[in-house]
């Protein structure tokens, strides 16, 4: 049998490196000449590909990584070779865990007495060094020891000669939304690093990417920060302006043009009856490629040459419709692009605002992309 190359993707993701480079440089730049960046690629470098987005980070010279879990640190190690520090953000959950994170060279996070002697045991037995942040809770709620425990806690760290105090962190819950309890937790976390005894080389991070646009320049004890949505190209404080540039474009494939007379239904639940003759666009695109059902009846729009098309009915787990009535014939055809998330001509759909209409937020939207979706880098 002949070779017969694959057809192009119906659903894809186009992935701009050179935004991602970009973007690494703007963040260092808001970091300051002190402060390094920790690039958070957690859950497949929020839907871009972690192995791509690791290169091509670590190409711009970023060599400090944060990720959810021991397999994300395994993928990227295998994918980066060297780097200064891969954390695994979230709390080990078993001895197994925290073997991998010491054996391999990554760092971990502790928040409790249990966890640094648990580290401690690990270590002695790998008769390897562990490398630890330390982390205090100042308001998130999720992870970390009270503020007035932080102190024991580093004391008891620095009792293991096989532990290593790397880092001590916090995390701002809020900082996108609330800017005077953000202020609080920096002014909370500089009065606690300024109190410890700390040694030489370890780092202090507090800054997401709300903080480091918003609120760098108060956090002068800061040694890294660790920015995530901003890496990718999208700013959780738009109003302030950053030079970040969007690096995902959403697309899906036209697969049929086809007209509707008055009264005929839409997809499931019938939940759009046509009111006159249209003409209509099947995409390529669903539920299940990470275009959420509750988009239906959001007056949520797509491209299609340069044009915004409303979607009608509700989304199915493959495939949506859209209206093109308002294109030329010779505008729409089967095969053709149309633009989910992105820009097209002069029009724009951005992250913000397809996940304004779904009712949720920029990361989920980013990172419920599923692997049906082909990511294409550019």
């Amino acid at each position: 049998m002949p070779s017969i190359p694959l057809p192009p993707p119906r659903c894809w993701a186009e992935i701009d490196c050179a935004a991602l480079r970009q973007n690494a440089n703007v963040l260092r730049a808001l970091a300051g000449e002190k402060c390094d960046v920790m690039a958070i690629v957690k859950a497949d470098g929020y839907g871009h590909g972690l192995e791509k987005v690791g290169r091509v980070l670590a190409e711009v010279g970023i060599s400090w990584f944060g990720v959810a879990n021991v397999e994300e640190a395994l993928r990227l190690g295998d994918t980066i070779g060297e780097f200064d520090g891969i954390l695994v953000l979230s709390a080990a959950a078993c001895d197994a865990e925290r073997t991998a994170i010491v054996a391999h060279g990554f760092s971990g996070t502790v928040s409790s007495f249990e966890e640094v002697e648990a580290y401690a045991r690990v270590a002695k037995e790998l008769s390897q060094s562990a490398r630890l942040h330390a982390v205090v809770d100042t308001g998130m709620g999720r992870m970390g020891i009270g503020e007035r425990e932080i102190g024991a806690l580093i004391d008891a760290i620095g009792q293991h000669s096989e532990l290593q105090l790397e880092g001590i962190a916090t995390h701002f819950p809020s900082a996108d939304e609330d800017a005077e309890f953000t202020n609080r937790q920096i002014d909370s976390f500089n009065q606690i690093v300024a109190s410890l005894e700390i040694p030489d080389g370890c780092h202090f991070h507090l800054a997401n990417s709300a903080g480091v646009i918003g609120f760098q320049k108060k956090m002068p004890q800061a040694a890294l920060i660790r920015p995530g949505l901003a890496i990718y190209g999208i700013s959780p404080l738009p109003e302030i302006p950053t030079g970040l540039k969007r690096a995902l474009t959403l697309k899906a494939r036209v697969t049929l043009v086809r007209e509707l007379n008055s009264g005929a239904s839409v997809s499931y639940g019938r939940t759009f009856i046509a009111d006159k003759k249209m003409r209509v666009a099947t995409l390529a695109a669903g539920y299940g490629d990470g275009y959420p059902r509750s988009l239906s009846g959001s007056g949520i729009e797509v491209l299609i040459g340069g044009k915004r098309c409303p979607l009608i009915g509700r989304v199915t787990m493959d495939q949506i419709v859209v209206d093109v009535s308002a294109l030329d014939s010779d505008e729409v055809q089967s095969g053709d692009e149309a633009v989910l998330i992105g820009n097209q001509g002069a029009e724009s759909i951005s992250t913000a605002e397809f996940a304004e209409k779904a009712g949720t937020i920029p990361w989920e939207i980013l990172t419920s992309l599923t692997r049906r979706v082909k990511r294409v880098y550019c």
